[in-house]
């Protein structure tokens, strides 16, 4: 069957078209699909034999709340949704003095292997659909009732790693007939696939790209990240001084500080050195502690951003939300698979999760 919320809504009027139906149609369809229609029975401005052909032909996709925290400290949302397949992802709603951002998955699992994060513990299981993608901020939005302002595709998964369905996502959420969520308003985050960031600077899109870089140099960040080996951040930092150079757009670099391993002043002399005249940003990020990871929050969290400032690099500290919702990406969906009997615990699982 046919998945009607992944389509355009050109595509949309084609189709319908070859259906023997009129293009007009689509429009009515596309709106009622990005405003939550869980059925075609729903779409009340279409005649009876029309939603009848279209619940023969087509499904609409609607995701099942499987687990829901909200944090007493901050109100920040933590959803695990569950899929039409089983599968289980997550998405989390964070709350600012500029409006409400939603924190959205692209894929289920992932194959990027980083070692401080539980999304990529038991590796990459698929792509996500366009139509999935754009659920995670049209359902956060109905269950909340919190109108959403802003996306970072920042959740479970490696967004460059499932390209054109990211695309199409974009191309979705940013329709005037749709969610209308301006591409300003986005944010994109990659470990740093670098033939992948240059298909995207040559789309010269108004998003903001954030980088996942974390070590400013091969030995570290090789060690942290595995995808580092087949790239090295000489490469990456080219890759990023094109991009800016191409779209004019500043890039944001993520850096979770961890303790004793990337937050050395040696480290942030050399992100200075690697960043000056790119126009980048720094943001610092104190780290979740993973159950199953070595790893533990730098200490020298406000050190490393005063030594970045004092050589002209802009450096912030991201606010720390859920922190008591299982916020570190990956850790509720983690636990829902131990619970349905897909994977295993890990020694620290077992002292530490429930």
């Amino acid at each position: 069957m046919l998945d009607l919320k992944s389509m355009d809504l050109p595509e949309m009027e084609a189709w319908l078209k070859q259906q023997g139906e009129s293009a007009f149609r689509a429009k009515q369809i596309f709106q009622w699909l990005h405003r939550g229609a869980r059925s075609f029975d729903e779409m009340t401005n279409l005649s009876k034999a029309l939603r009848d052909k279209l619940s023969g032909l087509c499904y609409i996709t609607v995701p099942q709340v499987e687990r829901k925290q909200v944090s007493a400290q901050d109100g920040t949302i933590k959803y695990l949704w569950r899929l039409k397949d089983g599968n289980c992802i997550e998405t989390v709603l964070m709350r600012y003095h500029h409006g409400n951002t939603v924190c959205i998955s692209s894929q289920v699992g992932c194959a990027m292997g980083c070692a401080f994060c539980a999304s990529t513990l038991a590796g990459k299981v698929r792509n996500l659909t366009p139509s999935e993608m754009l659920d995670q901020v049209l359902f956060t939005q109905l269950d909340s009732g919190l109108p959403i302002s802003n996306i970072v595709l920042m959740g479970i998964g490696e967004p460059l790693d499932n390209f054109d369905t990211v695309l199409r996502f974009l191309t979705l959420v940013n329709s005037p007939d749709g969610m209308n969520i301006g591409m300003r308003h986005i944010s994109l985050s990659t470990c740093g696939l670098t033939e992948k960031i240059d298909k995207l600077a040559a789309l010269r899109l108004q998003l903001t790209l954030s980088v996942s870089l974390h070590a400013p140099d091969d030995e570290t960040r090789s060690a942290i990240m595995p995808s580092n080996r087949a790239v090295g951040v000489e490469r990456l930092f080219a890759c990023c001084r094109r991009y800016f150079e191409q779209t004019g757009r500043r890039i944001s670099y993520e850096y979770i500080l961890i303790d004793g391993v990337n937050d050395h002043d040696w480290q942030a002399d050399l992100l200075a050195k690697h960043l000056k005249g790119t126009g980048g940003h720094v943001n610092l990020i104190p780290m979740n502690p993973v159950a199953e990871s070595p790893y533990q929050p730098s200490r020298r969290v406000n050190a490393f951003r005063k030594r970045l400032e004092a050589q002209g690099i802009t450096a912030t500290v991201r606010r720390k939300l859920g922190s008591d919702i299982d916020a570190s990406c990956g850790q509720l969906r983690r636990k829902q698979m131990l619970a349905d009997g897909k994977t295993t615990k890990s020694p620290a699982e077992k002292r530490d999760l429930p």
